[in-house]
């Protein structure tokens, strides 16, 4: 752990060792061979094939027992045969092979990957990771946030709060309403990360199925393809050069980057807060918050989390520009950048915990917000002016201007000046009933709506 480059193996490797299932080296391995077994019993299952007979179940499950049995000795093996061929996909090829001739399977071994090119089985390979990644590790993660910040806005409805816009007082809100507007974006954008649908390629080297063709001109190779990538549930994209266009996996990055943003927005929210005194932070005891200053508690988790989300951005942000230009049919300038796919989502699950692990820190200080909302009368002066004008006012925002504009103003200024204005009697016994505590308009009703 301490020799390892990348934080994420390293110093955080425990809150983000759930994806090595999916994005590690041996993963991506395993579901390469997962692509190259099912392809080759598909091809068994075409009758035209008059070489290939149909699968027993016992053949088949023979088969899928070298990708589901897969191992760290069979990795290592792959990686040896690498070492000669020089090309990834290949070794797997071969390592299969290896495993057919040891069960007797001889006469499949010329049908692995066949009509193939590496990037038939690259492509599928990578969105299934990037697919069972978002469905076992980040959005169960995903879900448990939102599912906090729901407690949190129930919590905290009837909590009122100073709001802020510009970084100045203005019309208070609750606590919970402010949890809710975060729970709204987020359950969005969770929606439409897990309605969207992956594509697949199955084309052949320049996506015409041309090799495919020439073994086999009575095959309906486009209805096989179809059935194949449908039955890896992914949406078969057959407009495509040598690689996949990558579009729809990108569909999805971008989903993740709104979430990350949304994540952002709210980090820097809750460590105002913190900073204002509207929320405190649980005590852990030998916890250390300061080499040197022994009374603080740093809102780290959420420090933490932001600079993750913000790496998070970057390398999604690079893909979604990188990923879908390719010179002429095919370059191999994508290879690289998909293998760091993983990255990206172990930075964002890393700060998502983070949060979770921030919110169960926090407490509302009901003392110091109602305390910050009696230092500022000042914000009632909006449903004042408002309701001078319902009853005709013609200058109700000027008077209000000139008595509270860049002023701090007290209850007292603020009695003294609805007693001396000519309003209804219902109208003024409204507001001179009305606190800074009080003027939340609907923030409760709202959350009732979560």
């Amino acid at each position: 752990m301490l020799d390892n480059i990348s934080p994420i193996d390293g110093r955080y490797s425990k809150d983000t060792q759930e994806l090595k299932l999916f994005f590690s080296e041996e993963a991506l391995i395993k579901y390469r061979i997962k692509i190259e077994i099912e392809y080759l019993i598909a091809l068994c299952g075409v009758f035209q094939i008059k070489e290939l007979k149909p699968l027993s179940s016992k053949i088949k499950t023979e088969l899928r027992n070298i990708y589901i049995k897969f191992s760290t000795k069979d990795g290592k093996r792959i990686k040896k045969i690498e070492e000669k061929t020089n090309h990834d996909v290949k070794a797997v090829e071969y390592f299969i092979g290896e495993k057919l001739k040891r069960s007797g399977s001889t006469k499949l071994i010329p049908w692995i990957h066949f009509a193939l090119t590496s990037e038939d089985v690259n492509n599928l390979a990578y969105s299934l990771m990037w697919k069972d990644g978002l469905i076992h590790a980040y959005l169960p993660t995903l879900k448990k946030a939102i599912s906090k910040l729901k407690t949190l806005s129930k919590k905290y409805n009837n909590t009122a709060m100073l709001a802020m816009t510009h970084g100045q007082p203005a019309t208070p809100t609750t606590v919970g309403k402010e949890f809710a507007v975060f729970y709204n974006r987020l359950l969005r954008q969770i929606s439409q990360t897990k309605e969207h649908k992956l594509q697949g390629k199955l084309g052949s080297a320049t996506g015409t199925w041309g090799a495919h063709i020439a073994a086999y001109q009575n095959v309906d190779w486009l209805k096989f393809a179809q059935r194949f990538l449908k039955s890896l549930k992914l949406e078969p994209n057959l407009f495509t050069t040598q690689i996949e266009s990558h579009d729809s996996i990108i569909e999805s990055y971008q989903s993740m980057i709104r979430v990350n943003s949304i994540f952002i927005d709210f980090c820097q929210d809750i460590w105002l807060y913190i900073s204002r005194g509207v929320f405190k932070q649980k005590r852990v005891d030998g916890e250390v918050g300061s080499s040197t200053m022994p009374h603080k508690i740093n809102p780290i988790n959420f420090e933490n989390a932001e600079g993750n989300l913000g790496i998070s951005n970057a390398l999604l942000t690079h893909f979604s520009t990188k990923l879908p230009i390719s010179r002429m049919q095919r370059d191999l300038s994508d290879s690289t950048v998909l293998r760091n796919q993983g990255i990206a989502m172990a930075h964002s699950l890393l700060a998502i915990k983070n949060i979770l692990k921030g919110l169960n820190r926090l407490s509302v200080d009901k003392t110091s917000t109602k305390n910050e909302l009696n230092e500022h009368w000042e914000v009632l002066a909006e449903a004042i002016q408002t309701i001078l004008r319902k009853n005709g006012q013609l200058d109700a925002y000027e008077q209000l201007k000139e008595l509270t504009r860049g002023e701090k103003i007290s209850q007292e200024t603020i009695k003294n000046f609805i007693n001396k204005i000519k309003l209804p009697k219902a109208d003024k016994e409204y507001l001179l009933s009305l606190k800074p505590e009080t003027y939340t308009g609907l923030s409760t009703k709202l959350v009732d709506l979560v």
